[in-house]
């Protein structure tokens, strides 16, 4: 942090009032359980490798990034949140009344200094690299300060057990916060509603070629200064792919999102092409038109087949990270598979 001394300080000066706090319900789905009338006591899980405790739920949670945020949204618990920060698309419909409720400490990344004056009793974060000293601090710190951080589980693989698909990882990071907001209920609905989501894309795959004549796909997630970034290996789109029956082109680069070039996704000529839609994000090159151009421009690209017979799908871009969304964008990759003839 920049200051640590003074974070201290703020920190534990916070701490010391925000278990007065207590949180207005509205009726909300949490509210009607255990969170609501202080029945969970002395709960404790592990993330990413590191255990959390809690005497109570917490009533002033700070939400590090636009995936937590929706995630907590979902599961009804818009005021125990006292922040959120780091949004890097518009809050979709279905959210914008809960999200209304919820004070922005920070419109991109929030520091240690944004983050202590918003007092918070537990902050939770979609990826570790939010944790760092010139960000919101590191966990160790915030540990040392009695603030329990968390941190989803897809993003720290050494630490989760074998053969768990990134969607389980999603659903036990909905399981966990349940348990620690007394909103168990709330949080299993919905890791069964999206168990059974991901089990419907998955009747593709039993209906689609198999081993080395699945579709290839390749994810165009965005384009910056003229070169395209794409699914790698270890990102979502993979594992999607699989789910429903058809093969990421790129699975063999150990990446998230690889910057590869134009001449490399000629080469590998896939099937269909999946676009990210960024629009809302607002940068050049993030449209789903920018991209489409991009491809019909370039010399060797254009001349693919499934640029040239427009055998491209759009989904939103966010969707293709791991999210309370995701289910969503993989609902409409098998349907677009469906429709481009790659379904029996």
């Amino acid at each position: 942090m920049r200051q640590p001394a003074r974070l201290g300080i703020a920190l534990a000066l916070a701490l010391a009032t925000a278990g007065c706090s207590t949180a207005a319900g509205d009726g909300s789905r949490a509210d009607a359980g255990p969170a609501a009338q202080g029945g969970t006591k002395g709960v404790s899980v592990t993330s990413c490798g590191r255990p959390a405790s809690f005497a109570g739920p917490p009533q002033r949670t700070v939400a590090l990034d636009q995936t937590s945020t929706e995630t907590l949204l979902e599961l009804g618990l818009q005021d125990r949140m006292a922040g959120t920060a780091n949004l890097k698309t518009k809050i979709p419909p279905q959210y914008e009344a809960a999200y209304a409720k919820v004070p922005v400490i920070a419109s991109k990344i929030a520091t240690g200094e944004q983050l202590r004056a918003a007092t918070p009793d537990f902050v939770v974060a979609g990826s570790t690299d939010l944790y760092t000293a010139d960000r919101a601090g590191t966990r160790e710190e915030l540990d040392a300060l009695k603030v329990p951080t968390f941190v989803s589980a897809v993003d720290c693989p050494q630490q989760n057990p074998a053969g768990r698909s990134p969607f389980e990882l999603l659903f036990s990071d909905y399981e966990n916060l349940g348990k620690v907001f007394g909103a168990e209920k709330r949080a299993g609905e919905l890791a069964a509603d999206q168990r059974a989501a991901v089990a419907r894309a998955g009747e593709n795959a039993a209906e689609t070629a198999r081993g080395a004549d699945r579709p290839t796909v390749v994810y165009l997630y965005s384009v910056f200064n003229g070169m395209p970034y794409v699914a790698g290996r270890t990102g979502l789109p993979s594992e999607m792919s699989r789910i429903v029956g058809a093969k990421n082109a790129f699975d063999d680069v150990d990446e998230d999102w690889p910057e590869v070039s134009w001449e490399e996704i000629a080469r590998r000529d896939p099937d269909f092409i999946v676009i990210g839609d960024l629009s809302e994000r607002g940068r050049p090159g993030d449209s789903a038109a920018e991209k489409r151009a991009a491809m019909t421009r370039h010399p060797v690209v254009s001349k693919l087949a499934a640029v040239r017979e427009n055998k491209i799908l759009e989904v939103p871009g966010i969707e293709l990270d791991p999210s309370v969304r995701s289910v969503h964008a993989l609902g409409l990759l098998a349907d677009g598979m469906k429709d481009l003839g790659y379904v029996r």
